[in-house]
C-alpha cells in the first residue's frame, strides 16, 4: 500500500502542481508511476465538471466560463506540458537538423514561435471552450478525453526510442517496468475508447480518429524531425491530442442536430 501511495505521490509531483508529500524517487517507486499518470486527467475532469456546474449555478457569462475551463488544465499541471509545446513550436519552426532541434529544445529561453504557437493555443482553446455544449454526454467525452490523452502520452514514452539519453522521459521510460506498463495503460486506452463509443457514437468515431491522427502524427515527426521521442514532445503531443479532441467534440454536438 505504501509504494502504491508513494508511485501515485511520484507521478502527481512529476506531472501536476498539486501539493504532495515530500517522496525520494527510486527504482522502486517510479516502476510504475507512468500508470498514475492518467489521474492527473481525472483530477481536470472532475475541476471541468464542477466548475461547469458551478457557472450555471451562479449563472456566469459563456465567455466568464470558458476562461475558467480553459485555465482549469494550465492551473493542475503548473504547465509542464505547455512547456513542451512552446519548445517543440520553436524547434520545428527552425527548420534546422535533428541535432540543432535538440538544442533548441534544451535552451531555457523562449524563442518569438513558441510565444506566437503559445497564444495561437489559447485562443483557439479558449474559443472552443466557449463554443463547448455542456451536455451530459459531452462533459463525460470530454472528461475521458483528458485522461485518454494521458495514457497514450505515457505509452510512447515507454514505447518509442528517445532521441537523447538523458532528461526526466528517459528516466521514467528506463525506471519503468515497460511490459506491465505498457499492458496497463494500453488496457486503459482501449476500455477509456470503448467508454467514449457507448457514451456517444458520433463524438467518439471524432474524438477516435482525432487522437489517433494525432498520434501518428507526432511520432511521425519524432522519428523524422527530432531523431526520438523525449519529453517536450510527449507534452507537445498530449496538448495537440486534447486540443483536436475539444475541436471533434464542439464539431459533433454541432454537426449531429443536422444529420
Amino acid at each position: 500500500m505504501r509504494l502504491c501511495l508513494e508511485t501515485v505521490a511520484v507521478a502527481l509531483s512529476m506531472f501536476s502542481a498539486i501539493p504532495m508529500p515530500s517522496v525520494l524517487w527510486n527504482e522502486r517507486n517510479m516502476r510504475y508511476a507512468l500508470c498514475a499518470f492518467p489521474l492527473v486527467g481525472v483530477i481536470i475532469a472532475l475541476l471541468w465538471w464542477g466548475a461547469v456546474v458551478l457557472c450555471e449555478l451562479l449563472g456566469l457569462p459563456v465567455m466568464l466560463r470558458a476562461a475558467i475551463l480553459c485555465l482549469i488544465p494550465v492551473f493542475v499541471t503548473g504547465g509542464i506540458h505547455l512547456d513542451g509545446y512552446a519548445d517543440t513550436c520553436d524547434a520545428l519552426a527552425s527548420h534546422a537538423s535533428p541535432e540543432r532541434r535538440q538544442e533548441i529544445l534544451k535552451d531555457p529561453r523562449c524563442g518569438a514561435f513558441a510565444v506566437i504557437w503559445l497564444c495561437s493555443y489559447f485562443v483557439g482553446y479558449f474559443a472552443l471552450c466557449g463554443a463547448f455544449i455542456p451536455e451530459k454526454k459531452a462533459l463525460l467525452c470530454i472528461g475521458l478525453s483528458f485522461i485518454l490523452s494521458r495514457a497514450l502520452s505515457g505509452l510512447c514514452v515507454v514505447s518509442l526510442s528517445g532521441a537523447k539519453n538523458t532528461g526526466l522521459a528517459h528516466g521514467f521510460a528506463v525506471a519503468a517496468e515497460k511490459r506491465t506498463v505498457q499492458i496497463l495503460l494500453g488496457a486503459l486506452t482501449v476500455f477509456l475508447c470503448a467508454a467514449l463509443f457507448i457514451t456517444d457514437g458520433l463524438i467518439s468515431i471524432c474524438m477516435i480518429l482525432t487522437a489517433g491522427g494525432s498520434l501518428l502524427c507526432c511520432v511521425h515527426t519524432a522519428r523524422t524531425k527530432f531523431g526520438g521521442w523525449s519529453g517536450d514532445l510527449a507534452g507537445w503531443f498530449l496538448q495537440k491530442t486534447e486540443f483536436w479532441m475539444l475541436a471533434s467534440i464542439v464539431f459533433a454536438s454541432y454537426v449531429k442536430p443536422l444529420l
